[in-house]
């Protein structure tokens, strides 16, 4: 049904709804995922999304990025999804659907889990993870919120860093719980780049 112009100035005068909101975060946070927005920018124009009160404004934030493309990938989401590895590397990237539960059994090698870009589904994603040497990491964007309370390290490193937008609806619950031994899990915000894995000389301490 197409959309009947307003006097005040067409459709895109018209109040913003939360749907309205939540879809510009979504080209925001991909663009950031791609490199063009950098980490600054993205905080700024979150917090301009949250606050805008008309369609008109969320277009300007997001009028020079390509609009994230729409599918019918409700019904693709999975309950659990499991990865084993040893020594390999594995990556759920663009357009991956996050399941409810993963169970993640790794030895030196790396999973990264791109949360930015993925389609959400579920509100909670509870990660059951066996790590021994290697890397876990997530890549977050507004909204994501990733809890490592539960997660055990041995001679390992935790380190999770905010994805910025203070205010935003959160729209995923990320529980990590397991152990990760001689090895590290790291949370990064889209376009913030992941460092350079560290071998100290004595036991890592663990960071959040």
């Amino acid at each position: 049904m197409s959309v009947q112009p307003s006097p005040g100035g067409g459709a895109l005068a018209l109040r913003a709804s939360h749907a309205d909101r939540d879809s510009a975060l979504d080209v925001l946070s991909a663009a950031a995922g791609d490199g063009m927005l950098t980490a600054e920018e993205l905080d700024e124009r979150v917090g301009a999304a949250l606050a805008a009160r008309t369609r008109a404004e969320l277009a300007a934030l997001t009028a020079d990025l390509p609009v994230a493309p729409e599918g019918p990938l409700q019904a693709e989401a999975k309950d659990v999804v499991r990865i084993e590895q040893e020594g390999a590397s594995t990556r759920r990237g663009d357009g991956w659907v996050v399941p409810r539960r993963m169970e993640i059994r790794s030895d030196w090698g790396e999973v990264t889990l791109d949360l930015a870009r993925a389609v959400i589904t579920y509100d909670t994603l509870h990660i059951d993870l066996a790590l021994r040497g290697g890397t876990l990491k997530l890549v977050t964007r507004p909204g994501i919120v990733v809890d490592t309370d539960s997660l055990i390290a041995s001679y390992a490193k935790v380190k999770v860093a905010r994805a910025g937008g203070a205010g935003a609806p959160v729209t995923l619950r990320v529980a990590i719980a397991g152990e990760v031994s001689f090895g590290q899990v790291v949370v990064r915000a889209a376009g913030r780049r992941f460092g350079r894995r560290a071998w100290p000389e004595r036991a890592w301490e663990r960071q959040s």
